[in-house]
């Protein structure tokens, strides 16, 4: 039997250390990706979304920052959290089916 880890942050905290890693929220420079905090972002992602990578084939989706306060959205967090950690460089890998990512998105929107 697996033992859980504890959250050390809040969730609020983890809220807000996905958008700063995760949103376009930054210098834009010209080629092609805005420049945040070390890391560079790509400029097709809009202001108020974020990428996450679903599925088995890593598919990439860009998604409302809105999701994130969502408790069916959350649930895919923690399961990110569990299996990945959030110390990610590119945008947020779901473990779970794209279509059953798909499925969940599309009642959210």
């Amino acid at each position: 039997m697996a033992i859980k880890k504890p959250n050390k942050l809040p969730q609020t905290a983890v809220l807000k250390q996905i958008l700063r890693r995760c949103s376009s929220l930054g210098k834009r420079s010209s080629q092609g990706y805005e420049e945040q905090g070390g890391g560079a972002f790509p400029l097709d992602v809009p202001k108020g979304h974020f990428v996450v990578y679903v599925g088995e084939n890593r598919t990439r989706y860009i998604v409302p920052i809105s999701f994130l306060t969502r408790p069916e959205f959350q649930i895919l967090l923690q399961q990110a959290e569990e299996e990945f950690g959030f110390d990610h460089d590119m945008g947020l890998t779901i473990p779970c089916e794209e279509v059953v990512f798909q499925s969940l998105t599309s009642t959210l929107r």
